[in-house]
């Protein structure tokens, strides 16, 4: 390995360290390759010890075998026994052009997603959000994984 590639991977790494030391919590959870059923619900426990605000992030990883422009997702944040929000998110993976918007390159892109913004948590303890395909597809094709993402909040 020559010094060059030395130093480029020591930056790179501290790029990456420096760059994911906000980051709370992070969990990516695979979707059935044939296809993400309109019942699947993706389940996501997380503790929280923080309750100053913060940035919750969804992120899809997607292949160019995604059928549509836009996607609808059913998400929900609560307790495992009380479920205090609910919401929709709509949002686009291609432009009008059909060229895909988020990071990546031929086989899969990224494309991260504000679920909310300066979020508080009422109080620390164990939460669960969940999260499911809200398309008229039953089997819905092309999504790879979906990760949940809780940055600190800007201030």
């Amino acid at each position: 390995m020559t010094v060059r590639n030395k130093i480029i991977i020591v930056l790179s790494s501290l790029l990456l360290t420096a760059c994911s030391m906000d980051t709370r919590y992070s969990e990516f959870q695979s979707v059935d390759v044939t296809g993400w059923h309109a019942d699947s619900v993706l389940t996501y426990r997380l503790g929280v010890t923080d309750t100053t605000p913060c940035d919750i992030l969804l992120c899809v990883r997607h292949t160019e075998a995604y059928p549509y422009q836009n996607m609808w997702l059913f998400c929900t944040l609560g307790t495992d026994s009380i479920v205090f929000w609910k919401d929709t998110l709509e949002f686009y993976l291609a432009d009008d052009r059909g060229r895909w918007l988020g990071n990546g390159g031929v086989k899969l892109y990224e494309m991260p997603v504000i679920f909310a913004q300066n979020y508080q948590f009422p109080d620390t303890g164990k939460y669960v959000f969940t999260i499911q395909q809200g398309m008229r597809e039953k089997q819905l094709h092309g999504i790879s994984d979906v990760g949940l993402i809780i940055k600190d909040g800007k201030e």
